[in-house]
């Protein structure tokens, strides 16, 4: 499943067993990504914990927007494990098919309606090209209407991406179909 050691749901104990046990009864499975982190229960509950939070937590950005966020933000990196995890629910929210090819795809961003594309366009130039982010970039969010605190989400669901990418690319986290689907939400 990965270039390091793993722990299995069959062999884990103290800390990790419950981590996992937590995990099976709330997602129904455990993902890939989150086995990798095995060896360490600890930055595995802290990961969890912020995961959920950026994810579901009340915010002005719907659960559709921070999935298409994370979608642009792999497929900038080049990270197919974390492109169709986060697809897969993806397709859940918006049933357009062109638009959910220009998300996978990261391409043609501009074609989206406004406030998905800026947001999009933002995170994808976040994730290629920090340090060229300026006050007039955050500006042009909140011209289309997003309030600070859905700028602050925006900066932290796409860095939340890019660290994970990085975990799933730098430790070789492979994903089949099966492992990909059937997640409870």
């Amino acid at each position: 499943m990965a270039w390091i050691n793993e722990i299995s749901e069959q062999d884990a104990t103290g800390e990790l067993r419950e981590v996992y046990d937590e995990l099976l009864k709330s997602r129904g499975k455990l993902a890939n990504i989150l086995q990798v982190h095995s060896l360490n229960p600890g930055a595995l509950k802290t990961h969890i914990d912020l995961y959920m939070h950026l994810m579901f937590a009340k915010s002005g950005l719907s659960r559709k927007e921070r999935e298409a966020i994370g979608v642009v933000v792999s497929a900038n990196n080049q990270c197919a494990y974390c492109v169709n995890h986060h697809y897969e629910p993806l397709t859940r929210y918006e049933k357009d098919q062109q638009v959910l090819s220009t998300i996978r795809n990261a391409d043609k961003l501009d074609t989206l309606d406004d406030r998905l594309a800026g947001m999009l366009q933002h995170a994808a130039k976040l994730t290629t090209d920090p340090h060229q982010v300026s006050a007039a970039d955050v500006q042009k969010l909140r011209d289309l209407g997003l309030a600070d605190s859905d700028i602050l989400d925006i900066t932290l669901v796409t860095a939340y991406f890019n660290f994970i990418n990085r975990i799933a690319l730098g430790l070789g986290v492979e994903y089949s179909e099966e492992e990909v689907q059937g997640y409870d939400s």
